[in-house]
């Protein structure tokens, strides 16, 4: 029995919540898993194997200027966090799974091989923010030029300015 079935029968948990031997809270009323970064790819499996069959989604944050975001208990804060969205359409069910990134290092394995549909949402995740995704089959540029220096996302990105010039016109004088 894991502590969150424990809790919900009336016991109580020995310490952090953990289900799948991973931390786990509660957002909204929606699961919440926060795995390192190790155990990433073993626990979406497991959790595919358990019916969550769609990834709806796969997005990146640069938490660059909120270090100190509420996470549960041994979860250490990294830069970057990739929150990734399941669901299990035959039992309406939907879990999300936040794991954190340093920024020396900001890698996860690609899930493309249990979730096809992620593959052009880990291209973006690697355009936006430099996250890269190991053994993705095209971890190429999807927005940005081939060319372009930088991941616009990220929070010390500096932003370009373009000036304008404006003109007065003859009713303006």
């Amino acid at each position: 029995m894991t502590d969150v079935e424990l809790e919900e029968s009336g016991g109580a948990p020995a310490g952090p919540d953990l289900l799948h031997g991973v931390p786990v809270t509660s957002s909204r009323g929606q699961v919440v898993l926060h795995p390192h970064r190790d155990g990433y790819l073993e626990l979406l499996r497991t959790l595919a194997d358990e019916g969550y069959a769609m990834c709806v989604d796969l997005c990146a944050v640069d938490y660059l200027e909120h270090p100190s975001r509420p996470l549960p208990e041994g979860v250490a804060p990294g830069r970057f966090e990739v929150a990734v969205n399941l669901l299990d359409i035959t039992a309406r069910r939907r879990i999300r799974v936040r794991v954190q990134l340093p920024s020396d290092d900001p890698r996860l394995p690609s899930l493309f091989d249990l979730y096809p549909g992620t593959e052009a949402m880990e291209r973006e995740a690697f355009d936006m923010f430099g996250i890269e995704f190991d053994e993705h089959p095209d971890l190429t540029r999807i927005l940005m030029p081939e060319d372009w220096i930088g991941h616009p996302l990220r929070k010390d990105y500096d932003m370009g300015r373009i000036p304008v010039q404006f003109k007065l016109t003859g009713e303006e004088r």
